[in-house]
């Protein structure tokens, strides 16, 4: 007898009151909002949603025709994203990413991030002993368009010019924005090649390191370095500290491909794109400040004091931000 009642006709009459039911309430909240819904109508969607599963486990147990099964998947779809995903307004989720998401994710790396800080400074030391030992190697580790007449024969006073001449007059707008061009770029580079297990990632980071301490060998042997200093720090702090976030994203990744642990190496790569992903959107927020502070600030104050100022004030800014950042209270995160 349960043979002859349980048929796919009487399964679709029994509950297609429900499945109609559903869509129509789900039509109705894609065309519009789930304000239009009664408050009795959004009781009654979780209730059709539980019942749309149930129906849809039976028809695969049974293997009911293809048809129905692939109905009901897309209902059970369609209910699940509209119960389940969080239709949070774009201001709301904007705040929570800067007031939560994105210092979390950045907390999450700290082993890449000290792996990436020691590495750039390990190289720009390098680099700075090489070039003091044969300057000859200052052309192979600068690009000619950063270079731009700064090299270790060039005079105190061109040098002395370049860091504190007002725009137009030494070259400074140009060498800076040619900076931060080169930095931007490495930025997004020494991330999106983390996949290939870090090495890239570690190549490039190391060469940029190594152009740092290229150009403090030019300026500090000639009694410039503090000014040298003072000239980068101002957009620096925030400049610098995005490539070496964005090296720790790139790392992040590479070490999930190398090191999968339990995972495969797919789902690894994946957990972690996920949140370097995260990561690298306040990069880019990062990089505007950056230029803005190279396009204005630097600009506009040429004085040794006012630039340690601003370079502290936003060293200040981020390392708070990121180690207290989201932090709820009583949690270690």
């Amino acid at each position: 007898m349960t043979d002859a009642i349980f048929t796919p006709n009487h399964f679709r009459a029994e509950r297609e009151g429900d499945w109609a039911r559903l869509e129509t309430l789900l039509n109705r909240v894609e065309k519009g909002s789930a304000r239009k819904l009664t408050e009795a109508e959004l009781v009654e969607l979780p209730r059709l949603y539980r019942a749309t599963l149930s129906a849809l486990s039976i028809a695969r147990e049974t293997s009911l025709d293809a048809d129905l099964i692939g109905y009901l998947e897309q209902l059970s779809s369609r209910a699940y994203f509209l119960l389940y995903s969080a239709r949070e307004p774009w201001g709301r989720a904007v705040m929570r990413f800067f007031a939560r998401d994105w210092p979390v994710a950045v907390r999450g790396m700290v082993p890449e991030i000290l792996l990436a800080l020691l590495l750039f400074v390990a190289s720009a030391a390098a680099g700075y002993a090489l070039i003091l030992a044969d300057p000859g190697w200052f052309d192979a580790i600068v690009p000619p368009g950063l270079a731009n007449g700064r090299n270790p024969q060039a005079a105190v006073q061109f040098l002395r010019g370049t860091l504190y001449d007002a725009p137009g007059e030494g070259g400074l707008e140009v060498f800076a924005t040619a900076l931060f061009t080169h930095n931007a770029q490495i930025s997004i580079l020494v991330f999106a090649l983390g996949f290939a297990f870090g090495v890239p990632t570690m190549l490039l980071l190391a060469s940029n390191g190594a152009l740092l301490g290229a150009f403090y060998a030019v300026y500090l042997p000639k009694g410039l370095g503090w000014g040298l200093t003072g000239w980068l720090m101002i957009h620096g702090t925030t400049e610098l500290t995005a490539i070496i976030v964005s090296a720790a994203a790139g790392f992040h990744i590479g070490r999930a491909v190398a090191f999968p642990g339990e995972r495969n190496r797919l789902s690894a790569a994946k957990a972690a794109g996920e949140r370097a992903a995260l990561v690298m959107i306040g990069v880019v927020v990062m990089l505007l400040v950056a230029g803005l502070l190279e396009g204005f600030g630097r600009q506009l104050v040429r004085t040794d004091d006012g630039r340690f100022a601003i370079a502290a004030a936003m060293l200040a800014l981020w390392t708070v931000y990121f180690a207290f950042g989201g932090r709820r209270r009583g949690s270690p995160r």
